[in-house]
């Protein structure tokens, strides 16, 4: 069971690419972000990001126990759901995408309070959570941009 957690909390084992693991993972939730888009219902988008949630601290969890160590770097679920908050229901266009996924890997590298703190917790929890804070932040920012710069960053 570990080995198929593992696989999950790899996001498929894109978390095993052996350059920026973190940043292969943030690029490779835009297809599933791509792919909720298409399906067009804000509930299935806000469905999908509890989903991860849920499943990546078991995931998480288990990847853990795989690998024998704390927060192992092919554990890329995390981003996966960092993205998705990132650009959840926003009309953004690949401007905006693009500005969402910058702005999402410099709050995940920076860690800003609380998400640092967060990232203490304990197993899968401390896993996602700062990285859903993370993506709360870049929310935040990327939603003030649009509102800045509509015309560049909506659809």
């Amino acid at each position: 069971m570990n080995q198929f957690a593992l696989f999950v909390a790899s996001f498929g084992y894109v978390g095993f690419f052996p350059i920026a693991p973190g940043t292969a993972g943030s690029l490779a939730a835009l297809a599933l972000f791509a792919f909720v888009r298409w399906v067009g219902m804000p509930g299935f988008e806000l469905g999908m990001i509890v989903a991860v949630l849920v499943v990546g601290i078991w995931s998480a969890n288990g990847a853990e126990r795989a690998l024998g160590r704390k927060d192992p770097g092919p554990v890329v679920i995390d981003e996966v759901l960092g993205m998705l908050m990132t650009l959840a229901l926003l009309p953004v266009s690949l401007t905006g995408v693009l500005l969402g996924f910058l702005l999402f890997r410099l709050f995940d590298v920076v860690k800003p309070y609380p998400a640092g703190r967060m990232e203490q917790l304990p197993g899968g929890y401390g896993i996602m959570l700062d990285d859903a804070m993370a993506g709360v932040y870049s929310y935040l920012v990327l939603r003030l941009c649009m509102w800045w710069m509509p015309s560049w960053l909506t659809a």
